[in-house]
């Protein structure tokens, strides 16, 4: 992790948008994949509610953090997993942080292929057409989680 770690706070609109995708989840609509994440408060306890856009690549599920080192992100790292809900659909899951190396610039860069159009402002000039190396280099801003669901 950088030493000053990235992280672009949600404006106004941004989270009043969040509250509607994530209503909508919880209502079973997904728009373009996203699902809410819960995820256990480091200090609350309480379950922290966001939607997210849950990635496949290469046979496996990862959640990006397109805003950097968000609280859901730092809680991720305490809790070491959540929930996914579509509707009535829940989704346990656990997860381990991917590290800055050339397997997680690959993931973002399939991440912003499928969602660049709604996440690209999040990422400080870096898109899916950018280089190995600047995707390389963008790596410590945007945490990376492999979830595997429990069965």
């Amino acid at each position: 992790m950088s030493q000053q770690a990235y992280y672009l706070r949600a404006s106004a609109s941004a989270r009043r948008l969040n509250r509607v995708v994530g209503w909508l989840a919880r209502h079973g609509i997904s728009l373009m994949g996203s699902a809410e994440l819960s995820v256990r408060g480091r200090k609350s306890g309480q379950m922290q509610r966001i939607p997210v856009n849950a990635h496949s690549f290469e046979g496996e599920r990862y959640i990006v953090s397109a805003r950097g080192h968000s609280q859901w992100v730092r809680n991720m790292r305490v809790a070491g997993g959540g929930e996914l809900r579509l509707g009535r659909r829940v989704s346990r899951f656990t997860a381990a942080e991917i590290a800055d190396d050339a397997q997680k610039a690959r993931i973002i860069r399939a991440y912003l292929e499928r969602w660049g159009w709604e996440v690209d402002q999040y990422f400080q000039g870096i898109t899916a057409e950018s280089t190995d190396a600047e995707l390389l280099a963008a790596c410590p801003d945007h945490p990376v989680f492999r979830i595997t669901v429990e069965a």
